[in-house]
């Protein structure tokens, strides 16, 4: 994507940065600037800056110099880091839909290059929306993912950051867990903490009343497993600022898997409730129960919930299974809305294809 964008619109440098639906912080980064070895700085202030901060912007596109005026120092990542690399307009879009928001991307343009023009922002604006039903559809597809591959285990592991979001310590089952997530590019090389950064940056940024959402990241690791980020102050005797910040990554729970298969699959708020009886085990009888509707109501929503997640030449798999995650209650709904032991050999009416951790 970042190729063809590149041909149509020039840019010298960017961030591209796969977001967590829910909390809209950044779990997946890529990015080429000239200012990477200050990562920890930049990512600090990109979250505490709050011109074109990609939760509060009003449209999907806009540029540094027309949110400015022009005065580019009313930025404080340019006024802070950016002006000392020659940064002269940035373009900033956001990828979200009524389901959460999937990513963000900055384009960055050097001083003596023209700033982007209207025609070339009009154009990020047009492509912004299939993009993020794109990034939407990919995350839905992470849930498919369910080949034997190198795993996390349980966890939790922590990586220290000092208040400035310099790694203070960890240990080499957190480099694992980093390896997986970012691979350097020299198999000697230590991993880049970017997703710690991202969780305890949106930490400052709450602190500092930026941003009010929690400091936590979802990213799925790859074969269908998925890690959550979280980022808390350290209990200590001195001034909130000035104490360390705990980085927990951990296989992420059953509701967190729930909660993002759900905002992927484009499920309404019923499909949504529906889904979170449906992973307890509970019959298709007692969910008729608990949500008021009749037993052939909530076989309706099932079948919806089969047609937004279908996929041709996808083995059907069990919805609990795959948006629950390993050790999903394996529990059959059937007509007569009593539950049974599943039955691997018929197919069940919440069967959908692609949604599980495991096969």
């Amino acid at each position: 994507m970042l190729a063809a964008l590149r041909r149509v619109i020039g840019f010298d440098a960017y961030v591209w940065l796969v977001t967590d639906p829910e909390t809209s912080v950044g779990s997946a980064p890529l990015a080429d600037v000239p200012c990477l070895p200050e990562l920890p700085r930049l990512i600090g202030l990109k979250y505490l800056t709050t011109v074109n901060r990609w939760t509060s912007m009003i449209t999907p596109v806009a540029s540094l110099r027309q949110a400015t005026g022009g005065d580019l120092a009313r930025s404080l990542v340019w006024r802070d880091l950016l002006c000392r690399y020659q940064i002269g307009d940035i373009a900033s879009s956001v990828y979200r839909d009524r389901f959460g928001c999937w990513a963000f991307l900055d384009l960055w343009r050097m001083q003596g290059a023209p700033p982007f023009a209207a025609a070339e922002l009009e154009f990020l604006h047009i492509i912004a929306g299939p993009l993020a039903t794109a990034l939407r559809h990919s995350q839905a597809a992470a849930f498919a993912a369910a080949r034997a591959g190198q795993q996390a285990s349980a966890g939790p592991v922590v990586l220290l950051l000092s208040p400035a979001l310099d790694v203070r310590t960890q240990t080499p089952e957190t480099q694992r867990y980093l390896r997986l997530l970012v691979p350097p590019d020299d198999a000697g090389q230590a991993p880049v903490p970017a997703g710690a950064y991202n969780v305890g940056a949106q930490l400052l940024a709450r602190e500092a009343g930026v941003d009010g959402n929690p400091p936590l990241a979802r990213v799925h690791l790859g074969n269908g497993h998925w890690l959550t980020l979280r980022a808390a102050r350290m209990d200590s005797a001195g001034p909130v600022p000035e104490r360390d910040i705990a980085v927990s990554i951990e296989t992420t729970a059953p509701g967190g898997r729930v909660s993002l298969f759900a905002r992927a699959c484009g499920l309404i708020s019923r499909e949504a409730e529906l889904l979170d009886h449906v992973v307890t085990g509970a019959a298709t009888r007692d969910i008729a129960r608990l949500m008021f509707l009749s037993e052939h109501t909530v076989q309706d929503h099932l079948k919806s919930i089969r047609h937004r997640r279908g996929h041709p030449g996808h083995r059907p798999a069990d919805v609990p299974v795959r948006a629950h995650g390993p050790g999903s209650p394996q529990v059959d709904l059937r007509e007569d809305g009593d539950p049974h032991p599943a039955d691997p050999a018929r197919p069940r009416p919440w069967d959908v294809a692609g949604v599980s951790g495991i096969s």
